[in-house]
């Protein structure tokens, strides 16, 4: 039987933590401290208007099992939280809701290799209750650091409490999905530009590379779009911030189908590779049979005259060798003109 790892407070994985209240933000000492403050406060204001914001990278499952025990988290929500490689979703567990975001960056590269990753993903998980925002971030980009110096340099912003935290990293990520799509449309017109010039298989790799990256980048947005949507109406969302939502399922839609004109885009442009490679390729055939065809004349009379009878036309003659030579060069020459003039060379 496995023993059970001990719960032990976070301490590594730790990015940040504090308490809030009416917008300002308030140093206790430990994240059991925050939370005691800010419960005293709210039942001494008759209601939640003060909240604790702890934010992790990448925990350990013991150090989220502590958190679960001290904010009462739901432990599917926690496994989820500790696993990750979730989809995009908004799932409520009694008076809390946890919410999973994807997150993607688009990584510069000097030169592409056939093993190279244009766009990576991450995951941000929120859990969310009335004095509390706990985030778990997975993945070494799109930090929320951010998000927090932001909302902590307006009080009036930070004073929305925990649903203004939530959707100040909702829009965070959109913004993000916005940015990484505006650049994979100019690397796929770049490509457009370039598909009708001559075509190689690096192109076509290239090409199938920035495809494959697309649906990697498909999967990773579109699967929010109906949580997001659905967001607003959720009854832990209050009804003033419930428009600010509905403002981020907007660009959230927008991404969505500027993501999906890339990706037909893509389609479009992977065809014509494949058939402009097509093309050049039958056009090299072509010119090498007609090649093939003008060396042909003379290497079939040269085999002729090689093979040493002794009656053989014009054999016995002093301009018998001229007139071959010139009976080669016309043949030739008329070859080369009626390919020329097909188009074949």
């Amino acid at each position: 039987m496995t023993e059970r790892v001990p719960c032990v407070p976070p301490v590594d994985s730790v990015v940040e933590y504090g308490a809030y209240i009416d917008g300002e933000r308030v140093y206790a000492d430990g994240i059991v401290a925050s939370l005691d403050l800010v419960r005293r406060h709210n039942l001494a204001a008759d209601g939640p208007k003060a909240f604790v914001w702890v934010g992790l990278h990448e925990p350990a499952a013991h150090e989220v099992e502590w958190l679960a025990e001290v904010f009462g988290l739901h432990p599917l929500a926690v496994e989820d939280a500790v696993k990750a490689h979730q989809r995009p979703k908004v799932e409520r567990y009694g008076d809390s809701l946890f919410m999973v975001l994807k997150t993607i960056a688009f990584l510069d590269h000097d030169q592409l290799t056939a093993t190279s990753e244009i766009i990576a993903t991450g995951e941000i998980m929120v859990f969310l209750g009335s004095d509390f925002v706990v985030t778990v971030r997975h993945g070494a980009h799109c930090p929320l650091t951010e998000v927090r110096e932001r909302l902590e340099d307006s009080p009036e912003l930070m004073n929305r409490g925990p649903s203004g935290v939530l959707h100040a990293i909702s829009d965070h990520v959109v913004d993000r999905y916005l940015q990484v799509a505006d650049l994979m449309q100019l690397e796929l017109e770049e490509v457009e530009a370039t598909v009708f010039a001559d075509v190689s298989s690096r192109d076509i790799n290239r090409i199938y590379q920035l495809k494959r990256e697309m649906l990697e980048m498909k999967r990773a947005i579109t699967p929010l779009q109906a949580p997001m949507a659905a967001l607003p109406q959720r009854r832990v969302i209050p009804s003033e911030m419930r428009e600010y939502f509905r403002d981020v399922s907007d660009h959230l839609s927008r991404v969505c189908e500027q993501v999906e004109s890339c990706n037909e885009l893509s389609n479009s442009i992977l065809q014509a590779a494949l058939a402009r490679s097509n093309t050049l390729a039958n056009e090299d055939m072509r010119k090498i049979s007609s090649w093939v065809a003008i060396i042909s004349v003379p290497t079939m009379i040269a085999g002729i005259y090689g093979m040493n009878f002794d009656f053989m036309p014009e054999l016995k003659q002093v301009w018998g060798y001229p007139a071959v030579l010139a009976v080669m060069v016309t043949a030739c020459t008329l070859l080369y003109r009626g390919f020329r003039r097909n188009g074949w060379l």
